[in-house]
């Protein structure tokens, strides 16, 4: 049985997007690419790009959350229409979406950060710690839907 241990995909999403290598949406889809699937195309990160700041700086929907339900869609989704994965796919993406308004209230960007000028190190702390906290519960339920023992 493969092994995964959240704490290190945690850290490493809250890395990747302190350090500057990414934003949110594209550090989640790199880390779970890293940990679950090495093989998935590099592009898959790019997906990710359009996502961050409530996609495209609209200060909507959290990038963070757009990552992690582009990655439960990856291992989860359907590739044809009659395809029935679907359901599971919108069914584990609610319940990364109460999760994470469970913890935060609300998923709007503009909401998560008033208050805010955006860059400042406040906002840039807040942001690191969503993505962390979303990369590691996206790996939660990645792991447990395919199988994976926790370390």
């Amino acid at each position: 049985m493969a092994k995964i241990n959240i704490g290190t995909i945690r850290a490493e999403a809250e890395r990747l997007y302190q350090k500057g290598d990414y934003f949110c949406s594209e550090a989640i889809i790199a880390v779970i690419r890293n940990h679950f699937d090495p093989e998935m195309p590099a592009s898959a990160i790019a997906m990710g790009s359009g996502f961050p700041v409530g996609i495209g700086r609209a200060m909507c929907v959290c990038g963070a959350i757009s990552g992690g339900v582009q990655m439960l869609g990856y291992f989860f989704g359907r590739t044809s229409p009659k395809d029935d994965r679907v359901h599971k796919a919108m069914e584990l993406s609610k319940e990364l979406h109460d999760h994470f308004q469970s913890q935060n209230k609300v998923l709007c960007c503009r909401v998560l950060t008033q208050g805010m000028r955006l860059g400042s190190s406040k906002h840039k702390k807040q942001c690191v710690q969503f993505t962390g906290e979303i990369a590691a519960k996206t790996a939660e339920i990645i792991a447990r839907e395919l199988g994976y023992e926790r370390e």
